[in-house]
């Protein structure tokens, strides 16, 4: 069994910064590609930003520039800075991470119970 657990949200005011947190747990033996995504209410879930193993990454446009995604593959977790936020990157954040859990399983497409961000004044 694998585990992804979200931690950070809040409510936060226009131009705050928040620090979100990721980690992976369970029968892992490697994580590929690990991401955020977001869902407003009302609105389809979509990509925020991701991070292959090797350490690139990519963002949405609507975050470039503010948010900063990092990972610690020691600690099997994955972390996403959000600085200069703003009303419209209020919603429920998701952790998503591509991992096989054996030399010879399929890759297995994994999502965390997500987080609350609210960004008002």
């Amino acid at each position: 069994q694998v585990q992804l657990v979200e931690s950070g949200g809040a409510l936060v005011q226009p131009e705050g910064s928040l620090r979100l947190s990721c980690a992976a747990s369970g029968t892992i033996f490697s994580i590929f590609t690990m991401g955020w995504y977001r869902q407003a209410p009302g609105e389809e879930r979509q990509l925020v930003a991701t991070i292959t193993s090797g350490l690139r990454t990519n963002y949405a446009d609507s975050v470039k520039g503010r948010f900063t995604i990092s990972r610690d593959n020691a600690q099997n977790t994955v972390y996403l800075q959000m600085n200069s936020l703003k009303p419209e990157d209020t919603a429920i954040y998701y952790c998503n991470a591509e991992i096989i859990t054996s030399r010879y399983s399929r890759l297995g497409y994994y999502w965390g119970q997500g987080t609350q961000v609210t960004v008002s004044s």
